[in-house]
């Protein structure tokens, strides 16, 4: 193929994927609306797309690039000079990273992390990864961690504890968890507590009212903040900050035991692009702190204008006053909230289905941009239009025999050929096998949204592996 044939077939390619600019992807991706800022950061991907960050005396230029990067977070986060850093490919590998010091410094019998049960799933990842149990103590009020119910946990678990986390603000509800309350109890303990603000990390050192949450808080020993949200840096870019070079010493792998070079990492990977990196520290010199204070500032005002609409339009509450950017919408019922999301979409607008957990109803997650909060008048708009429609259509209904089923299934004695059944019963898959994405979601998750955690979590993976073969 030509050049000119490859580009064209990579747009029309790329016809099909959800926009990444213009803010009306509500989850995914963040805007910050700046072109200028989009493009510099594509130049730098690029220029660096082959550089390598396995060694850093091999490509200098990376390893100051980051020292930068970690250096303006520092001075955002009311870090001294001791807080190190590191710069990973996203949230994910943060938190894992958090998780596998922590359970290497302690080096003890069966390790446990306690954590709200509204912490982010990167963490039950991390558990599933390294072997620590994780315990996840039922939140109190606003869907907040609960102080009292989490310090009982940690004592009762006792030197099993290698790890205490807590939300700034939590995904699904959009909250921050109380730190400094829970700081108290994990410094005098003498264990770690990391802030997963991965999300808020770039948003709250410009909100002056923000309750004290970072490093200025003593006890926070580690900190995961991603640049590929409100830092608006391409994708493949978060830090991990330690509160001392000590407690992050067990983050790094070496092994000299081989006929080749002696392997020395920071992170999970060992070969890794020095593009998102340069992209990354590219971006946040273009748009600098005062840059920054002007995008969350114009974030938060579009975020308490969404607000103030949502509650005004019948059928629809939120769930929990935004702390930050994070918006999360329920639904009475006459309607339900997989329903409005296809017909968001319709729409142009993406919004994110949450499904139900414990005794709370599904809900729908809304992430708001820099680039988003212009648009806030016509994403009521259209949402006043599908919660209307939604009301005339009414709730998606499932038939109660296949929600019993759904319910009881064992998925540890399901066979492929019963989970093709399934897939095809949730409308995933059709008689020859072959999975696809529906055009309408609503009644496909609908019907996953009744199943257990387990049998939901048994049919994605069944769909994603049937969807990659």
């Amino acid at each position: 193929m030509s050049p000119d044939q490859i580009l064209a077939e990579l747009s029309e390619r790329r016809r099909q994927d959800l926009p990444t600019h213009g803010g009306r992807t509500l989850a995914y991706v963040y805007d910050s609306g700046l072109a200028a800022a989009d493009e510099i950061g594509r130049q730098a991907l690029a220029m660096y797309a082959s550089a390598n960050g396995l060694d850093p005396t091999a490509f200098p230029s990376l390893l100051s690039m980051e020292a930068d990067l970690v250096a303006f977070a520092r001075t955002h986060l009311h870090a001294g000079d001791a807080v190190v850093g590191t710069v990973t490919s996203g949230g994910t590998e943060s938190i894992l990273l958090a998780v596998q010091t922590a359970r290497d410094a302690a080096r003890v019998e069966r390790p446990a992390m306690v954590v709200p049960s509204t912490i982010h799933a990167a963490f039950a990842k991390a558990a599933h990864y390294f072997g620590v149990e994780l315990v996840a103590v039922p939140v109190g009020a606003e869907h907040r961690a609960d102080v009292a119910a989490m310090t009982e946990t940690i004592d009762r678990l006792g030197d099993r504890v290698v790890l205490v986390a807590a939300s700034t603000p939590s995904y699904a509800h959009g909250v921050i968890d109380p730190i400094e309350e829970l700081a108290a109890v994990t410094r005098e303990r003498g264990l770690r507590l990391h802030v997963d603000a991965c999300i808020g990390g770039w948003i709250l050192p410009w909100m002056p009212d923000a309750a004290p949450w970072d490093f200025a808080v003593p006890g926070v020993t580690s900190i995961s903040v991603d640049l590929h949200k409100y830092a608006y840096t391409p994708k493949g870019v978060s830090l991990l900050l330690h509160a001392d070079a000590g407690l992050r010493r067990p983050q790094f792998f070496a092994y000299a035991d081989w006929p080749g070079y002696t392997m020395l990492n920071s992170t999970m990977q060992s070969t890794k692009s020095g593009g998102p990196l340069a992209a990354a520290w590219a971006v946040v010199r273009l748009i600098g702190s005062e840059g920054y204070r002007e995008l969350v500032e114009h974030t938060l005002t579009g975020t308490r204008a969404l607000a103030e609409g949502i509650e005004a339009i019948d059928h629809l509450h939120l769930v929990e006053r935004p702390d930050t950017s994070l918006v999360v919408v329920g639904t009475d019922d006459a309607v339900d909230v997989f329903t409005i999301s296809d017909l968001m979409l319709d729409r142009g607008w993406f919004v994110q289905p949450q499904m139900r957990f414990g005794d709370e109803p599904a809900n729908l997650h809304l992430t708001i941009s820099a680039a988003t909060a212009d648009s806030v008048p016509e994403f009521l708009t259209a949402l006043r239009e599908a919660v209307a429609e939604a009301a005339v259509a009414g709730p998606v209904r499932i038939d109660p025999a296949l929600a019993e089923a759904a319910a009881t299934l064992d998925p540890d004695t399901l066979d492929d050929e019963a989970f093709d059944g399934l897939l095809a019963l949730a409308g995933l898959a059709g008689g020859d096998g072959q999975v696809a994405v529906p055009d309408r979601l609503g009644p496909v998750n609908a019907l996953v949204d009744v199943a257990p955690p387990r049998v939901r979590e048994a049919l994605m993976v069944a769909f994603l592996d049937r969807l990659t073969r």
